[in-house]
């Protein structure tokens, strides 16, 4: 599947967020070996659930929560008071299972200063397999930590050398150079998920088609534009088995790169060409070649009509989005940033 990077919100989490997340991770597994959790957790679960409800949700499974407030709610009832535990005696391993669930910006920038255990656990690996941030985070990261220069380049080897080979998703900013794709060719060769700027396909030559071969283990990629597009199929096809989700921004889809995709992509499920330029003609080469389409996005492009005789042609895509796409008058309003189309990427 596509993978869908983290919302602002989860993104911005306050150190408030992270106890609650660690709160209910360590209570939960408390309650499997039927050990007994200290009262003042249900005071601080409930105001914060009533707080964080939404984002509470993609962490932790509601009828797990419903079950640690009846439990707590048990243990008052009855009187029983357990000693309180020290931050400093908290399982390792449990640290950093959850604070691997925080994006960059909190690991770099909140983590770090509540302890010392805190910030050791931050710097493990697991910590970093997903690497995603904005364009205001190297801004935030030099202001916190007072550094007066740090280009795109050294902060970007800064996070990926954090991974230490971990890392499976990674979204670069713009701005990177080819010297950074090659750091990352050699420090991330377990990359599952991998979006490229439209800067960093620019050259020509351009690197990128020679790396491809390095990441055996790609099965999502984002390309900032369609420079070398046939180039980077090609050694898709030859080195990444699983390879199953395509995303191209500014993309402007002419028969050549169609036909492309059909041949050297056969098991296709994945694509999004929002914002694209692609006429009719070129449209129906993918629906009818990509048999194995699940997911198609064509939203706000321009070339064709999304009339009855498209959607019956994709008709056996389970998700087939087309609307805002239009013939002609195309209007500037209907642009589609990469940064995005970034965020709007789907995943596994």
């Amino acid at each position: 599947m596509f993978f869908k990077p983290r919302t602002s919100a989860v993104n911005f989490l306050s150190i408030e967020y992270t106890i609650l997340i660690l709160f209910t991770t360590l209570a939960l597994r408390f309650l499997e070996f039927q050990v007994m959790i200290f009262l003042p957790l249900l005071t601080v679960v409930q105001s914060f659930y009533q707080k964080q409800k939404l984002l509470f949700y993609h962490h932790i499974n509601f009828l797990h929560f419903q079950t640690l407030i009846s439990a707590v709610e048990h243990f008052r009832s009855v009187g029983i008071e357990m000693e309180e535990r020290k931050w400093e005696d908290l399982e390792f391993d449990c640290l950093v299972s959850v604070l691997g669930r925080l994006g960059m910006e909190s690991l770099l920038l909140d983590v770090p200063f509540v302890c010392k255990s805190w910030y050791k656990a931050s710097l493990n690996p697991s910590c970093w397999k997903r690497l995603e941030w904005d364009f205001t985070l190297l801004d935030k990261f030099k202001e916190k930590y007072k550094i007066h220069k740090c280009s795109v380049d050294a902060f970007t080897k800064f996070v990926v050398g954090r991974s230490n080979g971990n890392c499976t998703g990674l979204i670069l900013p713009n701005g990177c150079t080819e010297e950074v794709l090659n750091y990352i060719a050699d420090e991330c060769p377990a990359l599952i998920y991998l979006s490229l700027p439209s800067r960093t396909l620019s050259c020509e030559p351009s690197i990128v088609p020679s790396l491809i071969g390095k990441w055996e283990h790609l099965e999502n990629l984002g390309l900032g534009s369609c420079r070398n597009l046939f180039n980077i199929l090609i050694q898709i096809s030859l080195a990444c088995n699983k390879f199953s989700g395509l995303r191209i921004s500014f993309a402007n889809i002419q028969e050549e790169e169609a036909s492309a995709i059909v041949a050297l992509l056969p098991d296709l499920k994945y694509l999004v060409l929002r914002g694209a330029w692609i006429n009719f003609k070129n449209l129906v080469i993918i629906l009818q070649g990509c048999k194995n389409l699940v997911h198609l996005d064509v939203s706000n492009c321009l070339g064709f009509d999304p009339d009855e005789k498209v959607l019956e042609l994709a008709s056996h895509i389970k998700t087939f989005k087309c609307e805002g796409s239009m013939l002609e008058d195309y209007d500037d309003d209907y642009a589609i940033d990469h940064d995005d189309l970034v965020y709007d990427y789907i995943s596994s």
